[in-house]
């Protein structure tokens, strides 16, 4: 690989981190592209000593933007996730933490003028090709990343970037439902495939002898529980119209409990090898909607608000994720717009090397 350095910017986005690239700085091709980020992040290696990954799936992570030739849309995303362990890096899904910094990044790069007080910014994400409008607070023509937003899973607090989608539902899979129902059982599980944004897998956790409020290291060091998730996750692949998902990144599978903080159901989520710190904000989204349909596991225990517009606050091991839900019986699946806040900041910009 050539010793020259590649420009990159590390960003957080929402509970996640990773490394923003513009398109024209990468190989085109995708093989080539995927060696490189290898190199950079120092996969394969449980430590990612010799890169700039932190060793997690959740700070093993890239953003590949452009400028859109779209009509409607300022810019295109793909998100990429570089696997920590195993020599594989994953387009099979969205991440909207990473996406929360896509907006700021692009008009760090100049592929958007900001406005003043705040910019909408249109991504279309190629990795499902579907639509985000991300809302960024901008002065003097830059992103302010300083401000008063919290979010669990992130010490301080930040600017807030809201993020809102129209048409998350069968991002993936091709239908909200790829089953065409909220219950389908598998290995005597009774589970709900669904893609609202992600694919995911929601089961109760005492379907696997657990409370569902475990820590995620007791869950990382329980083995048996892992290969029985594994083996639903492998059956659901097919199902859900992902193929062979033995080395994709998707379905997440999500274990739901009865909430104890005041929100609407308590999760822990497998992304899907790793027990995650918190839980990915579409998955989180899926999970939510989940909770809507009567058959589904997560709605015997969940606590939802009323009306048509509903804030449902998905709790995970820090804190928990709100997710405002709006009813649409003409929309698919009879949901409309869902949106979220999130966070984000700049880390460094540089030159990163692969040799």
């Amino acid at each position: 690989m050539a010793p020259d350095g590649i420009a990159c910017m590390m960003m957080r986005g929402g509970t996640s981190k990773g490394a923003y690239f513009l398109a024209d700085n990468l190989p085109s091709d995708p093989t080539e592209r995927d060696r490189l980020l290898l190199r950079i992040m120092g996969s394969p290696d449980p430590r990612q000593i010799d890169g700039i990954g932190g060793a997690d799936p959740l700070t093993s992570k890239v953003a590949v933007v452009r400028a859109s030739t779209r009509p409607d849309f300022d810019v295109d995303y793909l998100f990429l996730q570089v696997f920590v362990d195993q020599d594989l890096v994953s387009d099979s899904q969205n991440c909207g933490n990473i996406l929360a910094g896509v907006g700021a990044f692009a008009i760090e790069r100049g592929l958007v003028e900001a406005g003043e007080g705040e910019t909408a910014i249109r991504i279309f994400m190629e990795n499902t090709a579907q639509s985000a409008v991300a809302r960024v607070r901008t002065e003097n023509g830059r992103p302010v990343y300083a401000g008063e937003a919290r979010i669990d899973g992130v010490p301080g607090s930040a600017a807030p970037v809201y993020l809102a989608f129209t048409d998350a539902a069968g991002s993936s899979c091709g239908a909200l439902l790829p089953t065409g129902s909220a219950a389908t059982e598998i290995d005597g599980v009774t589970c709900t495939l669904i893609d609202n944004g992600m694919p995911v897998v929601v089961m109760r956790a005492t379907d696997f002898g657990l409370t569902g409020y475990e820590s995620r290291e007791e869950l990382e060091a329980n083995e048996a529980v892992k290969v029985r998730i594994e083996r639903i996750r492998l059956a659901a692949g097919p199902l859900m119209n992902l193929g062979d998902v033995a080395k994709k990144s998707v379905p997440k599978m999500t274990l739901v409990a009865p909430p104890t903080g005041g929100g609407a159901i308590m999760t822990r989520s497998l992304i899907p090898h790793r027990v995650h710190a918190s839980i990915g904000v579409f998955g989180a989204l899926s999970v939510a909607t989940a909770c809507m349909f009567p058959e589904s596991p997560a709605a015997s225990m969940a606590v939802l608000p009323a009306g048509e517009e509903k804030t449902v606050a998905v709790e995970h091991p820090t804190g928990n994720m709100e997710i405002l839900l709006r009813v649409d019986q003409d929309a698919p699946g009879g949901l409309g717009e869902c949106s979220f806040l999130r966070t984000t900041r700049k880390l460094f910009d540089g030159q990163v090397f692969a040799a």
